[in-house]
């Protein structure tokens, strides 16, 4: 319970911090335009085709997982954000679902996804600005580490975390009319089962 309610405590801090600038950036720009939720995407999807937008999500999911294997028995040494949970069997699954889905998934994706993406592919346009925020995304998770696994673990880490994030990316702006919710969806089950891997050993 204990570790519950610190990741409660947790997620609301991130969100309201990752919020910060981009709600800063809205009401100086875009506030009577739109409604906040609606200009950073986290809003239903509009996709003409939900069975395609969930297959891309599925295989997404799938496809980095498989890639992702490598790069966690790489980085089994190290420790993590799941580390905490380790050895702590199915007890902590609760703390899992809010860090997934709160603390990491939907505070990084308002930031780097409903934020950044959008204001920098408006400014240079959907291919560069997805390639920024993808770089900035796996820069911030291998500097994360480069300290304890050392610069080429760390780049690893920074080339697998910017795949996922270009993939995202592309997926949120061209299958799903730049709604979040899909790389939301996408972020919390990786990191979800990465949490579980953690807490039954099996990384």
């Amino acid at each position: 319970m204990q570790l519950f309610i610190s990741e409660l405590l947790s997620s609301i801090i991130q969100i309201i911090l990752f919020s910060l600038i981009p709600c800063i950036w809205w009401i100086a720009t875009a506030r009577k335009e739109q409604s906040f939720l609606k200009w950073i995407g986290l809003r239903k999807s509009e996709s003409k085709s939900s069975l395609q937008l969930y297959i891309w999500i599925i295989l997404t999911i799938i496809g980095f997982w498989l890639v992702g294997i490598v790069g966690l028995d790489s980085l089994k040494d190290v420790s993590t954000a799941t580390s905490i949970y380790t050895g702590k069997g199915l007890y902590v699954l609760p703390a899992i679902v809010v860090y997934a889905v709160f603390h990491t998934s939907l505070s990084e994706e308002i930031l780097f996804r409903g934020f950044l993406l959008k204001r920098l592919s408006n400014k240079f346009g959907f291919a560069i600005g997805n390639a920024i925020q993808a770089l900035l995304f796996g820069l911030l998770h291998g500097a994360l580490f480069i300290a304890e696994a050392g610069e080429g673990r760390a780049l690893v880490l920074i080339v697998f975390t910017g795949l996922i994030a270009w993939a995202m990316g592309y997926i949120n702006e061209k299958e799903a009319d730049g709604s979040i919710i899909p790389s939301w969806m996408i972020h919390a089950v990786t990191n979800i089962i990465s949490g579980l891997c953690s807490a039954l050993s099996a990384i």
